[in-house]
């Protein structure tokens, strides 16, 4: 059987000589994390009822979990809402020199109605082109399905400080490199019940979030999402889709992360550590 922590693993690390100081120091091997394309492609129905390819995506990741990295995008993005619409999520294409498989088709069931204009929010909210706050937040209340404001899901503030250390315990690879973000899902027990790395903390979110998409388990309303870097607006509006009314960054928040959380409900945590963190918004569901 194959150990596919294993091969992960080995996707996820490259080696390198380093010297290690001044001139006169010897060479030796050192591992830091791996960084390699992945383009998505989308396969549907058009308007005629014919198969079609698109090809919408090229992020840079890291290797490992590419098929819920796929899917979790396309989720977050508003391309499928339920796990009915995704029938195959397959690498396809021949592998690159180096032998990874940089191409995820993601099949979807006939009838699926694709909205392709809905990645144009994507392309703008998480570029600095000049859209306003106003308009990333108005775009975002289109992707939402899920009111929070009425969640009822808490946590004891006394769990919360021990939550980064068991993140990071779930990070093999940025153990190796410490060169990866990471996203976790915690209860309200504060166990982490799912982790992902990536190089970009927007993929951690994604796999994460496919993950659940891939087992039919949202919305995440009974659940926490723990960040290892600084809250951001698309991290924000990533788990406000995914239905998660708690997020805690181990990193400081941006305004429009506070002004979405505020919104739609959300409670915000910063600057997590063992025995401090701020609250931004919702206090309520931190006892």
């Amino acid at each position: 059987m194959v150990d596919l922590k294993a091969v992960i693993a080995r996707q996820s690390v490259r080696q390198f000589k380093v010297r290690r100081g001044g001139d006169d120091a010897s060479l030796e091997d050192d591992v830091v994390a791996t960084e390699e394309p992945l383009e998505i492609r989308l396969g549907y129905a058009d308007a005629k009822g014919r198969r079609a390819e698109r090809s919408i995506s090229i992020t840079m990741r890291t290797p490992g979990n590419d098929e819920e990295l796929a899917v979790g995008f396309l989720y977050t993005e508003g391309i499928v809402r339920r796990r009915e619409d995704v029938t195959v999520v397959r690498p396809c294409g021949p592998p690159a020199p180096n032998g990874l498989i940089n191409v995820i088709r993601v099949e979807l069931a006939d009838g699926v109605a694709v909205e392709l204009d809905r990645l144009e929010r994507h392309f703008y909210t998480s570029s600095s082109c000049g859209v306003c706050g106003k308009a990333s937040l108005d775009a975002v209340a289109v992707q939402g399905r899920f009111d929070l404001h009425p969640v009822a899901t808490a946590i004891a503030g006394s769990i919360l400080g021990d939550l980064p250390g068991k993140l990071v315990a779930e990070q093999s690879v940025f153990e190796q490199t410490g060169g990866l973000h990471a996203s976790g899902l915690f209860d309200m027990q504060g166990r982490i019940v799912a982790a992902r790395e990536d190089v970009g903390r927007h993929n951690a979110l994604d796999k994460l979030i496919g993950s659940r998409f891939m087992q039919n388990a949202l919305p995440l309303t009974e659940f926490g999402i723990l960040v290892s870097g600084r809250a951001s607006f698309e991290l924000m509006q990533k788990a406000m889709v995914a239905g998660c009314p708690i997020v805690a960054a181990v990193g400081a928040p941006s305004s429009l992360a506070v002004e979405l959380a505020e919104e739609f409900g959300m409670t915000l945590i910063g600057f997590l550590q063992q025995d401090r963190f701020n609250v931004y918004s919702r206090a309520d569901r931190v006892r």
